[in-house]
């Protein structure tokens, strides 16, 4: 059987910079930062104290009481992100058009580097303080990463392939690609896809803390996150979701639906070198890079834009930089380049998702937002990171880069239909 082309059909997120797609990407081109003190629990004694945090976030907007206890807070950002993507998509639970989609071929692959930390935190508080029989009973079934998959498919009534992948700041790329492999291979016709995150609590910005992979620059959070500059000491944690809908391209014509931009490739390699650090021959992601370009028949010099992984850590972006320079050669400066995590903060396993939203947007918009927080550059890093304003730019194909803790690396190819 030939291969089917997959195409992407609804978007939806959730992020520091707003609740739905168009606040967060409308901030995104304004070169908003998402950054500001931690305000949810004491950072007096963090080293970092600040995130980007879903400063808006309330969650009795979007779920009944009774609804909420059963869910943790990333389910919930994902769920959020999830109705809005299937709304655009025009697969909302009330339309007519959900009578063309037969539920045993839509599926639900997602992405999360942590799952329910939050939930874990208190109630391990509440067990010490008040014994072991206060727990919820809602406990397991809440902070289980899978949970954010199982409760999209009761959501949407999605009954075929349903699950969680977990590589850490990869996870949501790896979803996105395995949700492309399902379509292509015809186990599927629509997947819902994406990813969800949210792991600023007292102990999970302790254990990065500790890392020392943070941003220090307590005096000036939304300047803190600055991917490519000289001067960057670290990243920001982030929160939020992103929700794609992936679709076989003739299932989406015949039903109507916007097609937004065609996922043509997708790269996955491991470094097989360190937990947390990059190897610096920057193998790993060239191979990742090549592997999607040619996955998806396109050549090095057709790229336009690259959403870079972009962490702001010294390691990081003098590696990527160097990945894509080994890929792309002479073509690499003619590449823009941005990074999405200079706003949102870095979204951890939801990251992919988000930025691959972002990528659809500049290929349907012409735009490419900037990478903020760009004053001093470093020598060492020399390719055009489209500094600190948004660029009117055609985008006829476009790479989005994923590199996390484990050394793993994806690349995820997409183009104008």
């Amino acid at each position: 059987m030939a291969r089917r082309r997959v195409v992407i059909t609804g978007l939806g997120a959730v992020s520091s910079l707003g609740l739905d797609l168009a606040s967060t990407w409308d901030s995104l081109l304004a070169g908003k930062s998402g950054a500001g003190l931690i305000d949810r629990f004491d950072t007096s004694k963090h080293t970092t104290k600040f995130a980007c945090d879903v400063w808006d976030w309330e969650a009795e907007k979007y779920f009944p009481r009774s609804e909420a206890k059963r869910l943790e807070k990333f389910t919930m950002y994902y769920l959020v992100a999830a109705d809005e993507a299937m709304k655009a998509a025009g697969l909302e639970l009330e339309s007519a058009a959900r009578a063309s989609i037969d539920p045993e071929q839509a599926g639900c692959i997602l992405g999360t580097g942590i799952g329910g930390i939050w939930e874990i935190e208190a109630s391990r508080k509440l067990q010490l303080e008040r014994g072991a029989n206060r727990v919820s009973p809602f406990f397991i079934p809440k902070i289980m990463a899978n949970a954010m998959a199982g409760q999209a498919a009761i959501r949407f009534g999605l009954k075929g392939t349903c699950y969680v992948t977990s590589s850490a700041c990869a996870s949501a790329s790896h979803a996105i690609g395995l949700a492309l492999r399902t379509i292509q291979w015809g186990e599927a016709d629509v997947v819902l896809t994406g990813g969800s995150e949210g792991a600023t609590t007292e102990l999970g910005l302790a254990g990065f803390c500790s890392l020392k992979a943070l941003s220090t620059r307590n005096d000036d959070p939304q300047r803190a996150s600055r991917p490519f500059d000289r001067d960057r000491d670290g990243f920001v944690m982030g929160e939020g979701a992103a929700a794609l809908v992936l679709e076989e391209y003739e299932h989406a014509k015949k039903r109507g639906a916007p097609i937004l931009c065609e996922v043509l490739g997708y790269g996955s390699t491991d470094d097989a070198h360190h937990i947390t650090a990059p190897k610096e021959d920057a193998d790993g992601p060239s191979r990742a890079i090549r592997q999607a370009l040619k996955d998806g028949g396109v050549n090095p010099d057709q790229i336009d834009y690259v959403n870079a992984h972009g962490t702001s850590t010294a390691l990081n972006d003098k590696i990527e930089t160097f990945a894509l320079k080994t890929v792309f050669g002479d073509h690499a400066k003619k590449l823009a380049v941005s990074s999405t995590k200079s706003m949102v903060g870095h979204l951890l396993g939801a990251s992919g998702a988000v930025e691959l939203a972002a990528t659809t947007m500049s290929i349907q918009q012409g735009k490419v937002h900037p990478t903020i927080n760009q004053e001093t550059p470093d020598p060492e890093l020399d390719l055009d990171y489209v500094p600190n304003e948004a660029r009117d730019q055609q985008v006829r194909y476009a790479i989005s880069n994923s590199l996390g803790f484990g050394g793993h690396n994806t690349c995820l190819l997409v183009g104008a239909v």
